[in-house]
């Protein structure tokens, strides 16, 4: 489990994919202390198990990782060199300063543009239909990893601010319009999504009986 607040940026060093399993290297900005191996670290939102440190150089951090995150996420296109978001799992006794982030991508979307508000910047990006559902206008979603409050939201794109923190300390402020960026939804809205469709299976119309039977 994530929280979605960034706590560095790396550098992604390198990537290999043979068949169905592949690695993934990122060099860590700062340093972090105390790393277990198999301990769990979102990498630009997308949850991975730490493996080992580079034998090249003792300061890169090693990743396994299959061939389906590579096609769900954009570690599969991410261009070698490129910067991206690194956090480490949130530790029982943390501040949950963000939202709950599990790090399961659940698709991929462009950036649509990008435009000036103060010192912010707000960030347009599209998304796939299906996912459509899970939206509401100031919920919360995770855009490579960052934990964001939906501002605008339209049948097949949505927006966010990004205050000058957030440009600085993440990898978002780096995102170009065409790049592809990791979506995940809030996974109480999934669970919710999924019983609402279970309860109305067999209800041509929502009524108030419809919503008493659901639990509201």
């Amino acid at each position: 489990m994530f929280t979605g607040l960034i706590e560095t940026i790396g550098i992604l060093k390198n990537r290999e994919l043979k068949g169905e399993e592949g690695v993934l290297e990122v060099l860590p900005l700062k340093p972090f202390y105390d790393l277990e191996f198999g301990e769990s670290i979102a990498v630009n939102g997308t949850c991975l198990t730490f493996a080992s440190f580079s034998a090249n150089d003792g300061k890169i951090l090693t990743f396994n990782v299959l061939s389906e995150s590579f096609k769900r996420s954009n570690l599969g296109s991410v261009k070698i060199g490129s910067k991206v978001n690194l956090e480490r799992a949130v530790a029982v006794g943390d501040r949950l300063g963000g939202h709950m982030v599990q790090g399961h991508v659940d698709a991929v979307g462009k950036v649509l543009e990008w435009e000036k508000a103060g010192r912010d910047r707000i960030l347009k990006i599209d998304y796939p239909e299906e996912l459509n559902s899970y939206f509401i206008e100031k919920g919360s979603i995770a855009l490579d990893g960052v934990s964001l409050t939906i501002v605008d939201l339209d049948d097949l794109s949505l927006s966010v601010h990004l205050i000058p923190t957030t440009l600085d300390e993440t990898c978002l402020g780096n995102k170009n319009v065409g790049d592809f960026i990791n979506i995940e939804t809030d996974v109480i809205g999934k669970y919710v999504h999924k019983f609402l469709a279970k309860k109305s299976k067999n209800i041509s119309s929502v009524s108030m009986s419809s919503l008493f039977e659901a639990g509201w």
